[in-house]
């Protein structure tokens, strides 16, 4: 879905209703939503806050709109055209809420709107096996399918000769994906080559745009950042719309993505995990622009090792001390409902 202006409006109406291309090629592929999105969705962002069961708020069927395409309204009778707050959508909140681990209140709260307009990739959440382990977060496909190879194993990818960004070296596109890879490596028994054969790689990568032939259309800048499919698909899709950055010194713009934190997120698909509610873990569904998050949690590797089994030399002690080179720099990043709303206020600036 691209807006035909680069006005920061036009970039807020991206972000705050996404599209879905899912993960799962088994999945069938649903009605493809927002396409009407207009400007008064955002101009009403303040009515939805607090908003509750009973309440009849314009715009609200944008909102049922992303919860039915993420899979937390599955009744295909289902009315999404109307702008009531009734039964059907308070428990899709609160669904929403507990997924994400945001506090669960049946409401249209700040943390809950704030995570809804987080761009994020489009696995429908509430299609996710929970692992049976009460006390972990990881979260399997349904069937928790992983590649069915001989322990240890190699797998192969490949670049789409077709499908590139050049305003970003290939060189340096390749550095970037060899380094996200390198984090799974590290901690299960399974190795990543490179292959200049994309057409019997086993991971095939690629930049696209729109609708792109396998069902799932990227939805332009912000929004849906890219789609991966579970074990043994090997299908990896990048939303070639994003302006994608490898380096943060040098792309300066508000809305850059950082390459590598996606990749890695979208090895964790690649190889079984669906979205953890650890919002620490890679395997979180959202990131905002110009966030770096590449190091795997415990959260991340206690759920692939659990798939694959650990890499004989692989020590917690060596994330340990990951982790608090990790903290000491954490105050250098910012809260996600504080980037929501200087959004918005930069939207209502330039709209005055």
């Amino acid at each position: 879905m691209l807006l035909p202006s680069n006005h920061p409006l036009s970039l807020l109406l991206i972000f705050f209703l996404h599209n879905l291309p899912p993960y799962m090629a088994a999945r069938p592929v649903p009605e493809f939503p927002f396409k009407q999105l207009t400007e008064s969705t955002v101009n009403y962002y303040n009515r939805f806050l607090n908003s509750w069961r009973g309440s009849h708020v314009s715009g609200m069927s944008e909102i049922k709109k992303y919860f039915h395409y993420f899979g937390y309204i599955t009744s295909p009778n289902y009315n999404v055209s109307d702008d009531i707050f009734d039964a059907q959508l308070e428990s899709a909140i609160i669904h929403f809420q507990t997924k994400l681990g945001l506090q669960v209140t049946g409401k249209l709260d700040y943390d809950t709107l704030s995570q809804i307009l987080a761009p994020r990739c489009g696995v429908p959440d509430s299609e996710l096996s929970p692992t049976l382990h009460a006390t972990k977060n990881y979260v399997y496909f349904p069937g928790k399918p992983r590649w069915a190879r001989r322990i240890p194993m190699t797998l192969t990818y490949g670049f789409s000769p077709d499908n590139l960004i050049h305003y970003l070296s290939l060189s340096d596109i390749k550095k970037t994906f060899k380094r996200a890879f390198s984090k799974w490596a590290s901690v299960i028994p399974v190795s990543f080559v490179e292959t200049d054969d994309y057409g019997f790689a086993d991971i095939k990568i690629g930049f696209y745009t729109g609708d792109h032939g396998d069902g799932e259309p990227f939805d332009g800048v912000l929004g849906i950042l890219a789609h991966s499919f579970s074990p043994e698909s090997g299908k990896f899709h990048l939303d070639a719309a994003e302006t994608w950055a490898i380096d943060f010194g040098v792309e300066k713009s508000k809305v850059a993505i950082d390459l590598e934190s996606v990749a890695v997120h979208e090895i964790g698909h690649l190889l079984g995990l669906a979205h953890s509610p650890v919002k620490g873990a890679v395997m979180y569904p959202s990131l905002k622009p110009r966030e770096k998050k590449v190091d795997l949690s415990v959260d991340d590797i206690e759920g692939v090792q659990s798939l694959y089994g650990s890499n004989p030399n692989f020590t917690f002690g060596s994330l340990l001390e990951s982790d608090t080179s990790a903290n000491q720099a954490a105050n250098l990043s910012f809260d996600s409902p504080l980037w929501a709303m200087s959004m918005l206020l930069a939207a209502c600036f330039f709209c005055m």
